[in-house]
């Protein structure tokens, strides 16, 4: 039986944290690279550390002169990225970090697999959904989120200029009959200018943001405060600790909600189902719950490299489903095609649409008019109902 009443933890990381600067890095070469043939193929992994930015993996377009035009560009790229993202620190600054490119071409032997349609590697991915919020997200994963965003956006309009780029939140949400109703702690650490600055001072910066973002009730008396709990935080992001693309996958996922098949996304191109089909997989399940067939919904896929079709789909509804999770299974295959072409045409991914992912994740945000997040659409209601 489902439990009802617990308390259920979410962290989320801002886009100055150092694996979010990788995974920053990684998804705009990968937009460079999309914005200049729909078809490229790039595989693409950064490191980062004090004042240095590595850059490595498979790039591919259609001719290698336009290739090696294009790795011109990445000491660029890398740099409007850390610019962007904020960090003008002594040991860490956008125009005297040092960049280090070893981007090269694809291999040939996992192109030819892919270049028949199918996956471009093994795997399995999962998708979820559920009524916690009106994105059909857990609430702690994205209110976790929505805080950090809140907070950068008063960081680089100048409202809270003493604020640094690397943040992390963390939220305790205690639920009753299955729904969240109140916080029972917050943990928010944040980067900032000053050393005088005490925890104390930080959080009459942050507290506003914080109660503007969560729903009216939720922080009560009994709530914990946690702000910048070990005191001074000035040296932060990759000079405070070294980051890599794709450690952050439940960040970018679930906040540990529901599973994950264990393959990142940023820096993959849409023909690597570790991306494409953890996208679908996740408009399924929204599609699901939005459709009222289920107020839970995990749908699972597998698929083998060079393979087109999914080898397996799989849904669990969590004992709040109103037909049987297997007629949904097989709806949701006769809703879309689920080849990695199939999923790329249909949720129009072979677009430069990908740095804006990078950071206060991947789901639960707004579908926007030139294609991005197009896998939180829920236009595929109709199609389900019909089809069970």
């Amino acid at each position: 039986m489902t439990r009802k009443n617990y308390t259920f933890t979410s962290e989320s990381v801002s886009e100055g944290h150092p694996d979010k600067v990788c995974d920053r890095v990684s998804d705009a070469i990968l937009d460079a690279f999309l914005a200049e043939e729909p078809n490229a193929r790039v595989a693409c992994e950064t490191f980062a550390t004090t004042n240095r930015v590595v850059v490595g993996g498979e790039v591919g377009l259609s001719t290698k002169d336009a290739t090696h035009a294009m790795l011109e560009r990445v000491d660029a790229i890398v740099r409007h990225c850390v610019k962007d993202i904020g960090y003008e620190q002594d040991a860490f600054h956008w125009n005297t970090l040092s960049v280090q490119n070893y981007l090269h071409e694809q291999s040939a032997h996992i192109a030819q697999g892919v270049d028949r349609d199918g996956a471009g590697d093994q795997g399995i991915m999962f998708g979820y959904a559920c009524r916690d919020t009106p994105e059909l997200m857990p609430a702690p994963i994205q209110y976790a989120q929505a805080i950090l965003r809140r907070l950068a956006e008063a960081r680089k309009s100048g409202a809270e200029p003493t604020l640094g780029p690397d943040a992390k939140s963390q939220l305790s949400l205690r639920y009753e009959d299955g729904k969240p109703v109140e916080v029972t702690s917050i943990v928010l650490s944040t980067q900032h200018k000053h050393e005088s600055q005490s925890s104390d001072d930080i959080r009459a910066i942050v507290e506003p943001y914080i109660r503007e973002v969560l729903p009216s009730g939720w922080i009560t008396e009994a709530t914990e405060w946690w702000v910048n709990p070990t005191g001074t935080f000035v040296i932060g992001g990759p000079d405070g600790d070294a980051g890599l693309t794709g450690r952050k996958i439940i960040v970018d996922t679930y906040g540990g909600a529901a599973p994950h098949g264990g393959g990142a996304f940023s820096g993959k191109d849409p023909t690597k189902v570790d991306r494409s089909a953890a996208y679908a997989a996740r408009y399924l399940a929204k599609n699901v719950v939005a459709s009222g067939l289920a107020d839970r919904c995990t749908l699972q896929m597998s698929y083998a490299i060079g393979v087109a079709r999914p080898l397996s789909i799989y849904v669990d509804t969590h004992g709040t489903g109103q037909v049987d999770a297997a007629r949904i299974e097989r709806a949701v295959a006769e809703c879309m095609d689920l080849t990695p072409r199939g999923i790329r045409t249909h949720l129009g991914l072979n677009r430069p649409i990908y740095a804006r992912t990078s950071a206060y994740g991947h789901f639960g945000r707004e579908p926007e008019s030139d294609g991005g997040f197009s896998w939180e659409k829920t236009d595929l209601t109709a199609a389900l109902k019909a089809a069970v």
